[in-house]
């Protein structure tokens, strides 16, 4: 019941992922709502109008956007000045939609289409090329939000899958490792890697479908 409810309040929220109200993109704030945990004043971008549909929903009072997670003003799009861009690759990865293109050393670009407003790249970038500009009125739209979203469950799945890897990675090598310094068959070497990659691969899995890694 409280995911259900979880998914009409993010339904609500602008899907901007900046973090701005304490929670690592919308739709963990939608579930902090939803359990209580949160109030429905913690989104500068939603504003006023989306305080007033969450407070609709929810059937509580319309309350002011709280200070402290800062103000409503315009939405932004991002843009990088390309003459400046060092390609450090911060950015990219401050992105949390991936709307932002580019390999070490090279000019970085912004997807425009894509940019959610959320300004994380602007403090990311260390020389400062990153320039803010009015987003489009059409921009604004529900099927821009709903892109966003999935941009963003895509990006999560994807780091998820690249930790859980590195993981992988890490607990064979240690493994071989082990094997080596305890004079071990050094046939069974590459099967006990195996052997820890999968039981690593299947710790990850576990943590991201919130599940125990105690033994049953």
């Amino acid at each position: 019941m409280t995911q259900q409810l979880a998914d009409r309040i993010d339904a609500l929220l602008p899907q901007t992922q900046c973090e701005q109200c304490g929670y690592h993109g919308c739709r963990p704030y939608a579930e902090a709502i939803a359990r209580g945990e949160a109030a429905i004043n913690q989104c500068p971008p939603g504003g006023a109008a989306g305080i007033a549909k969450l407070a609709a929903l929810l059937d509580r009072p319309i309350l002011p956007l709280a200070p402290e997670h800062g103000v409503e003003k315009p939405r932004m799009l991002a843009r990088v000045v390309e003459d400046e861009c060092i390609g450090c690759t911060k950015c990219i990865q401050a992105c949390p939609v991936d709307a932002i293109v580019g390999a070490a050393k090279l000019m970085h670009t912004v997807l425009a289409d894509d940019c959610t407003g959320c300004e994380l790249c602007v403090p990311a970038c260390p020389v400062d090329c990153i320039v803010l500009e009015p987003m489009p009125a059409e921009q604004l739209d529900q099927a821009h939000a709903n892109a966003a979203r999935e941009h963003f469950r895509r990006r999560e799945a994807r780091l998820a899958r690249e930790a859980a890897e590195r993981e992988a990675e890490l607990a064979a090598r240690k493994a071989a490792v082990e094997a080596i310094s305890s004079g071990g068959d050094a046939v069974a070497q590459p099967d006990n890697a195996r052997n820890a990659v999968q039981q690593a691969l299947e710790r990850a899995r576990k943590r991201r479908m919130g599940q125990s890694d105690a033994p049953d």
